[in-house]
């Protein structure tokens, strides 16, 4: 008797010491709050308590998490749906399994000096734009409007902006691409006044797309293992989404904490949480329909060339969050 419950404890102890499951995130960009729910999430020990070791990898502008995914080096990445949806067209099967972001962040920021009061305005302008996927909402844009990007006469010409707001300080550009959390502040920061400027938001524009959505191979999905390791994935990192959304100056820190560059500053983090809370409100993590129906939409729309030629078929799934959240 003594050997059978010797060796029952022993079974016991070693299924607890087991190894926790692997998953690795791919960021779409740089150590910042705009990922703080995924750095809480590992800081407070929410992944740790669904038996899960996470690696998260920070972007940046060599980074494309298209890339990273397709090549094996991530099991899931964040990134904007506009760019997964284009890779899925042209033959990455990207699955979206869940939707932290509600509302969209992105904006065109341009000085009132330039003459831009105006949608109207931004013809024979020249316009700062990411690229790397950032791109696409742009571009849907401007079809709407019916503004060639070529630098043609009547349309508007591109530059390539890379991810500061030089561009408009050193007016190489009427406009630039901003995020409500990151690039208006620095340009705010730079000693430009608010009543310099003009701001149009997306959200306001009718041409909001989804942004900053967890998205995993759809052959992948097949795994049951891969499957739970998600559902476990997805529910820690809600889990920590909403404790940094309640906790700004908290979450602020945590990223701070796991930024290896030292390139930030508190009270940047601190300012960038506050206003990624307001996009992140409203979303339990998973995918509303709607949305990414306006999503499509958007990017189907828009003149001669849009971003994707047809409706998409399975780039979403409720899979993962219906076993997850509910």
């Amino acid at each position: 008797m003594k050997k059978l419950i010797t060796g029952a404890f022993l079974a016991a102890m070693a299924t607890g010491a087991q190894a926790a499951d692997d998953v690795t995130l791919q960021l779409k960009w740089v150590t910042q709050a705009q990922f703080a729910g995924y750095y809480v999430a590992a800081a407070k020990g929410f992944y740790e308590e669904e038996g899960l070791n996470v690696t998260i990898l920070p972007g940046g502008p060599d980074v494309a998490p298209t890339q990273v995914i397709a090549g094996g080096g991530a099991d899931v990445v964040v990134d904007w749906m506009p760019s997964a949806l284009a890779a899925r067209e042209k033959g990455l099967a990207l699955v979206n399994i869940a939707q932290p972001f509600k509302s969209s962040g992105m904006e065109l920021t341009c000085l009132k000096e330039s003459g831009v009061a105006s949608p109207a305005d931004f013809a024979d302008k020249t316009l700062g734009v990411w690229f790397g996927g950032n791109e696409y909402p742009f571009l849907n844009w401007m079809n709407k409007l019916g503004l060639k990007t070529d630098g043609s006469a009547g349309g508007v010409t591109v530059l390539k902006q890379g991810f500061n707001v030089d561009p408009l300080l050193q007016k190489q550009a009427a406009c630039i691409s901003t995020m409500t959390y990151n690039e208006y502040w620095q340009v705010i920061d730079a000693g430009v006044k608010p009543e310099d400027l003009v701001v149009f938001k997306y959200q306001d524009e009718g041409v909001a797309t989804l942004e900053d959505g967890l998205y995993v191979m759809q052959d992948k999905l097949t795994d049951p293992a891969f499957e739970d390791k998600m559902v476990r994935f997805v529910r820690a990192s809600m889990k920590g989404w909403k404790y940094a959304e309640a906790n700004v100056d908290e979450a602020a820190q945590i990223v701070i904490d796991n930024d290896a560059t030292g390139a930030q500053t508190i009270e940047h983090q601190t300012r960038m949480m506050g206003e990624i809370a307001k996009l992140t409100a409203g979303s339990n993590g998973t995918l509303d329909e709607a949305d990414y129906q306006r999503t499509v939409e958007a990017l189907m729309t828009g003149g001669s060339d849009p971003v994707i030629s047809k409706a998409p078929e399975g780039a979403w799934t409720h899979q993962i969050t219906d076993k997850a959240l509910n």
